[in-house]
């Protein structure tokens, strides 16, 4: 069944866009094809972490003079009122979107620290980096594919719910990086530790996104300084899962070296829009904000109140553009947002196309599978494609937007602004995307906020062993558990954690632990990438369950 469609009779800069409604297992979902006829906008990586580093910045808004703004900002409207018109001029209107971004809701990232240092095995990457007085380390593990280098590489976040041998079967090398090291969870906003804190201060009000995406730019320091025989610090991708997906998005959107960005189900505090929150049944704000200090400082005035925002998240899908950006999202959990995830997209989308690079960006939420980070076939084809596309550099396979009818976002419901036709390309403007006919779902979202319940704050054990927290997620039905576990003062190889669930409640899913049962008293033991836990350190698993998942105390004991 076609919706619409339109076609540019024009061959020479053809952008032709199509929407249609496919029916899949029951249920239909709305499909948007972009295909340009001219090679892929480029360079589609930077040559650094901050083009418009030289771009005078001026008139941010303070604090108090913000007015109240149920749509969104209009991406294209500098900060001085006017609207870009060619563009050459997205650089520096992307430097002001940067400036929001981190003024109000991330916090600052520095640029590049006055040293940095490391190597790049076929194993490891090192990181040490000196500022001001101060030093920190770090390291990340590496997992070449078959084939001889060097060879482009994805960095997988949180070592969890990216689809790896995918990722090493298409020819790109894995990076897993462990952004606690980077910015621990479980602190205090004016105890921040980790090797960024370590440096900036504990009290620093950069939230742990921005952090862990600092993290990631000095790795691609290390890979840029090395001789370039095992990895190409050109041909970088980034990719992650719920939390670990919220911070693979912020990571792609504050480096421009980053060539393809890949958050999957990032939720609340990732991509979807935090217009959009309060009225889906996500995860709140407040929650996100409260869980862990993800967010910077700054971003806990809007928790109630996120219409007085002076920049939104389709700004920073927009700031990846020209870059490749493949969205993945889960459209039978509400609580992830999937539905102002599909509008942050839409949005985002409008400024790609309006520099020519409409082809660039694919969003996916068309999944039969409901679990929380699970491996999805549908996924597979589009995975292989932006890597082929953005990382080998060998594919010019389209992006595509295709939003599930369980969760259909509307732009035109969250706008008042219109899409300019900017100068400087292909003669033939590019069309603006018209919302889907296909009216969202008739099942009003809940208006109550899911609870979540912190993690303790308990320090680690004084002597050996291990502890275990776990905080969780809940909604009308079901819940995510994040665990914890944490060493002593001596270093763990292997661990069990013990849990009952609560009465009615099962799991669906898990990643990270292998365990023994599903409903009652259930024990989870380690797997090989997070078995060995350095004196002090933590590593995460976390499962996805029906019923409620409140109340459950975790036990650790370590092999």
């Amino acid at each position: 069944m076609i919706i619409s469609s339109g076609r540019s009779r024009t061959r020479s800069a053809v952008v032709a866009l199509a929407v249609a409604a496919l029916t899949v297992a029951g249920s239909v979902s709305v499909v948007t094809r972009t295909t340009n006829a001219q090679a892929a906008v480029g360079p589609l990586a930077a040559a650094v972490e901050d083009e418009g580093a030289d771009c005078a910045v001026s008139g941010l808004p303070d604090l108090g003079s913000l007015p109240t703004n149920a749509k969104l900002p209009d991406p294209f409207k500098k900060l001085n009122g006017t609207t870009i018109s060619s563009r050459s001029d997205w650089r520096c209107r992307r430097a002001e979107i940067k400036e929001l971004a981190e003024k109000f809701v991330f916090g600052d990232k520095p640029a590049k620290p006055a040293t940095v240092t490391g190597t790049v095995s076929n194993s490891t990457i090192t990181v040490n980096v000196s500022h001001n007085g101060r030093s920190s380390s770090f390291s990340a593990r590496v997992e070449l594919p078959g084939g001889t280098g060097p060879f482009p590489a994805v960095v997988v976040v949180g070592g969890f719910g990216a689809d790896t041998a995918t990722i090493k079967a298409t020819g790109a090398a894995v990076i897993s990086y462990d952004p606690l090291a980077v910015g621990r969870e479980g602190t205090p906003r004016n105890n921040k530790q980790g090797a960024f804190y370590s440096i900036y201060g504990s009290s620093s009000s950069t939230g742990l996104l921005a952090a862990w995406g600092w993290g990631v730019s000095r790795i691609i320091d290390v890979i840029e300084q090395s001789d370039g025989r095992i990895l190409k610090a050109d041909a970088m991708g980034v990719t992650g899962c719920s939390r670990y997906g919220k911070g693979a998005f912020a990571i792609g959107v504050f480096d421009q070296r980053i060539a393809l960005t890949m958050p999957i189900e990032s939720g609340s505090a990732g991509v979807p829009i935090f217009r959009g929150i309060p009225g889906e049944g996500a995860q709140s704000l407040s929650s996100a904000y409260g869980e862990q200090p993800w967010l910077g400082d700054a971003f806990g005035s809007f928790t109630g109140s996120p219409n007085r925002l002076p920049v939104d998240t389709h700004e920073m899908v927009a700031m990846v553009a020209p870059r490749g950006l493949f969205i993945m999202d889960n459209p039978h959990i509400a609580n992830l947002g999937p539905r102002s995830a599909s509008v942050a997209a839409l949005g985002g989308a409008e400024v790609y196309r309006a520099l020519g690079a409409g082809d660039n960006i694919t969003y996916w939420s068309d999944v039969q599978d409901g679990s929380h980070c699970a491996n999805r076939p549908e996924w597979r084809t589009p995975l292989q494609n932006n890597i082929r596309k953005f990382l080998l550099k060998t594919g010019n396979e389209p992006g595509a937007i295709r939003i599930s009818s369980r969760a259909l976002g509307r732009l035109a419901d969250w706008r008042d602004w219109s899409t300019p036709v900017l100068a400087d390309g292909p003669t033939t403007p590019p069309p603006t995307t018209p919302p889907p006919t296909t009216p969202p779902p008739t099942t009003p979202p809940p208006t109550t906020p899911p609870p979540t319940t912190p993690p303790p704050t308990t320090p680690p054990p004084a002597g050996g062993g291990c502890a275990a927290t776990v905080s969780v997620n809940q909604w009308t039905g079901g819940f995510v558990a994040t665990v914890r576990v944490t060493a002593g003062a001596t270093p763990v190889n292997g661990w069990t954690v013990g849990m009952t669930l609560p009465s009615g409640a099962s799991i669906t899913s898990i990643w990270g632990a292998n365990r023994s049962g599903s409903t009652g008293a259930v024990q989870f033991t380690n797997v090989a990438y997070n078995g060995s836990i350095a004196a002090g350190q933590s590593t995460e698993f976390g499962y996805q369950g029906s019923g409620t998942g409140t109340g459950m105390i975790p036990t650790c004991a370590a092999a």
